[in-house]
């Protein structure tokens, strides 16, 4: 690629996005593996496909699909249990080599991370010649995994550009080009804006970027605030949104199963809730936060069955939780056949151990978690 911006750019923004990689990790550490279909699921028993390597991927495999399904489209599909210490590991790496050529880092995922390259021109040259360090920082901190990369003045459409060209892609978006080459994209394209934004603009008229930022700025922002003054900028590559280096607290922290289909078997069901319980409860620790609130649901054919429950003193403790299943089950669960169970802890917030001292055992319940933690 020609470096076409010889000026300095008044924002520059890119966006590395890894791979397939936690196939990738796989294939680097399983040599065997290397050059044939490998989809990776969330245990050895996994039925559902977590991401898939490019050679699954030419099959027509992708993420969420059932395993049975898959090795009808690929019979010689590898399966992988999932090695999630493993990826965190090749992540970190990752992400410490990239602060070396930028501070301004926001690590939007494990596989994924913004930078604002800004303030570093005049340091390290050009935003093109910035991606290139990132794609070799990547591969030399990785031990050899490929990276896309996009470069443009603002995080949309750095986003949008890492995904034009897959695996090892790198393009830029000059933000003096950038409203040009979203004019014809369709809004839904862009990160943030979801299928239901998407129906909203297409009832204005607006399918594409383009008929987004000819349409009032007034009609998005009545109906979604400030996120609608963002989309508009966002569809005319000007989205405003900085980088974030702290990570705000989670609004809520969950874990979900995928069932046996059609589970109707309720002693199965609350044996899944139990273990999505204790999964929820030590992730609350390991964070030092506490909840109250919590979402307890099954998803069935077409549908979830939710509720809200609250316990009475905010907890992080796997049996309280579970109580809250149980509780949910036995009043609002009527038989129907399940597929997926979910247990939310919403809006967590840091533990206050001392509130806890006065509830019947909870010294001995803590001193048990800290063992099974």
């Amino acid at each position: 690629m020609k470096d076409h911006s010889p000026r300095l750019w008044h924002r520059a923004i890119i966006h590395m996005d890894m791979n397939a990689f936690f196939a990738a990790v796989e294939q680097r550490d399983f040599p065997e593996l290397r050059g044939h279909p490998v989809a990776i699921t969330n245990g050895a028993q996994g039925t559902c496909i977590i991401t898939s390597s490019y050679e699954a991927r030419a099959h027509g495999i992708h993420t969420g699909m059932r395993l049975r399904e898959a090795r009808r489209l690929c019979p010689g599909l590898i399966q992988r249990p999932a090695r999630p210490e493993a990826y965190a590991r090749t992540s970190m790496a990752i992400m410490e080599a990239l602060r070396d050529i930028s501070p301004d880092m926001e690590i939007f995922s494990v596989d994924e991370a913004f930078l604002d390259v800004t303030r570093c021109q005049r340091l390290h040259g050009t935003p093109l010649r910035m991606a290139r360090m990132v794609k070799a920082r990547v591969r030399e901190a990785s031990g050899g995994l490929r990276c896309s990369v996009g470069v443009s003045g603002d995080k949309t459409t750095a986003k949008f550009a890492a995904k034009l060209v897959k695996p090892d892609g790198l393009t830029v978006i000059p933000p003096w080009e950038a409203r040009q080459r979203l004019e014809n994209i369709p809004v839904t394209a862009l990160c943030g804006i979801a299928d239901g934004i998407g129906r909203f603009l297409a009832r204005h008229g607006a399918h594409v970027c383009g008929d987004v930022g000819r349409l009032p700025v007034s009609v998005l922002a009545r109906r979604f605030g400030n996120l609608g003054r963002r989309i508009w900028l966002m569809c005319q590559g000007r989205d405003p949104d900085k980088i974030h280096g702290e990570a705000p607290p989670p609004r809520s922290l969950g874990h979900g199963k995928v069932v046996p289909p059609g589970t109707r078997d309720g002693e199965l069901l609350l044996t899944y809730l139990q273990h999505m319980s204790e999964k929820v409860a030590a992730r609350l620790r390991r964070n030092e936060l506490e909840a109250q609130d919590f979402f307890i649901g099954l998803r069935l054919r077409d549908e979830w069955l939710g509720k809200r429950l609250r316990t009475a003193l905010p907890v992080n403790d796997g049996g309280q939780i579970f109580g809250l299943c149980r509780d949910f089950m036995a009043r609002h669960w009527r038989g129907e056949p399940a597929f997926q169970v979910q247990v939310t802890a919403l809006a967590p917030r840091p533990r206050h151990q001392q509130l806890n001292l006065f509830a019947e055992g909870a010294g001995d319940r803590a001193r048990i978690d800290a063992i099974m933690d």
